[in-house]
């Protein structure tokens, strides 16, 4: 059987972290590209090189011609602005936008039949962006927001308890912004309820720490943003469509009707397997958790209406 075809676009770090971890899960042949000349080439033969000491066989191709990635299954975007200290995920829109448009116009010409994993932000507008400029069916289209968001939270969870990070499960939806909603009562180690082995200050605690992560490592960096979680997150997430694994995974997905929201991207938890996002799991919210996720919902939208594309 052919191997299946992968491309990750941007060679940035999260973009050749992503080829890495593509690599080593031996999901197939992965291609790196970026419109900088060198650069995708430098870090695939790297990767190459790195193969005999791993033992992984992926060809990890380097390039910065759309046609060599031709007939991909699926396609991570990472291409894009990082976020800078003091800036919030909204300030990016502009740019990332003009950027994005170029990049599903180049892939999806060559591969109409590939999955697009979004990773760019401001997130959840950027897969609402990719979706309308690629023409695809929703749900070949989606977005890394809860897979990244929760597994963050269930880190400081197994962090705080002294627990393996393994027992540990978390649920994070609604934006992949500071209104993400962390959803203590679907949190557990092992079965366990979080809301048993923790106080509520203690629990919110972490979900704060959890909504403010991503801008967390942007302060320590300094002159970037984090890498090696969200290139791990998005691997999962394409690990379980090209195995047909059926994983539920949190991501932004398109929503018609589900949780109240219709014609619009937002984390909810979904089953991902061969054909993209194959069911969004509805579970009931009280009346705090509704309210909170209404309320990025409510954000999202006024970003997408700046957006001007339909």
């Amino acid at each position: 059987m052919a191997r299946k075809k992968i491309t990750v676009v941007g060679a940035g770090h999260v973009g050749a972290q992503t080829a890495l971890w593509l690599a080593l899960k031996g999901l197939g042949d992965v291609v790196l590209l970026d419109i900088i000349e060198g650069a995708p080439q430098g870090k695939a033969l790297d990767l190459l090189q790195a193969s005999p000491v791993e033992g992984y066989d992926s060809r990890i191709t380097g390039t910065n011609d759309y046609r060599d990635t031709a007939g991909s299954d699926v396609v991570i975007i990472t291409a894009g602005i990082p976020r800078k200290p003091g800036m919030s995920r909204s300030d990016l829109i502009n740019t990332n936008v003009g950027i994005l448009k170029n990049v599903v116009d180049g892939v999806v010409k060559y591969s109409p039949e590939a999955h697009l994993l979004i990773v760019t932000n401001p997130l959840d507008v950027m897969v609402y962006a990719a979706w309308k400029f690629s023409g695809l069916a929703p749900n070949k289209v989606m977005g890394l927001s809860g897979a990244l968001d929760g597994a963050r939270m269930r880190a400081f969870i197994a962090r705080e308890l002294g627990v393996s990070v393994r027992d540990v499960q978390a649920m994070v939806i609604g934006g992949h912004a500071d209104e993400m909603v962390p959803l203590k009562r679907y949190s557990s180690v092992s079965g366990i309820p979080i809301t048993r082995l923790l106080s509520d200050d203690r629990i919110e605690a972490i979900a704060a720490r959890t909504r403010k992560a991503g801008g967390e490592i942007v302060s320590l960096l300094k002159t970037g943003s984090a890498y090696y979680a969200p290139s791990a997150a998005v691997s999962e997430m394409a690990e379980s469509i090209i195995k047909d694994e059926k994983r539920v995974i949190p991501c932004a997905a398109y929503c018609d009707g589900q949780y109240g929201v219709k014609g619009m991207f937002i984390g909810v938890p979904v089953v991902l397997g061969s054909l993209g996002v194959e069911k969004i799991l509805e579970v009931e919210l009280d009346a705090n958790e509704k309210k909170a996720f209404d309320n990025s919902v409510s954000a999202v939208r006024a970003l997408i209406s700046e957006l001007k594309i339909g």
